[in-house]
């Protein structure tokens, strides 16, 4: 291996960490809105009556937009909530599971790019 290949196989290794670590804050932050977001908000997100947002669009909306700034295509990226005590209502937990189809700026001959699985999860207080 030469000089050049090893210099782009480091840079692709930084930019899988950095992908990693920016989807992770981006799941936090989908938790976050969502624990402030329970019944007792007039902009409910969860599957209890009277939320507009039964489906958690909105959280992951919240998710899309900070993932965005890790320099991919986060088109790929599917992010689920979900609602383990199966309401939204405070005390209850919230889970923000993000699926990304990591895609590598160089391909390498017998190397399949990783599935990023990353999960979040905290307790509803508002």
């Amino acid at each position: 291996m030469d000089l050049v290949s090893v210099t782009f196989l480091i840079f692709e290794f930084c930019m899988t960490i950095y992908t990693y670590s920016v989807l992770g804050n981006a799941a936090r932050e989908g938790v976050r809105y969502a624990i402030v977001h329970g019944t007792d908000s007039s902009s409910c997100s969860g599957p209890s009556s009277g939320c507009g947002d039964t489906t958690g669009n909105n959280i992951s909306t919240v998710v899309k937009g900070y993932a965005a700034i890790c320099f991919h295509d986060i088109s790929g990226m599917t992010v689920t909530p979900s609602w383990p005590d199966g309401t939204a209502t405070p005390a209850s937990r919230i889970k923000v599971t993000i699926n990304y189809p990591y895609v590598a700026y160089m391909s390498l001959p017998g190397f399949t790019p990783p599935t990023m699985q990353i999960t979040a999860e905290g307790r509803i207080v508002y």
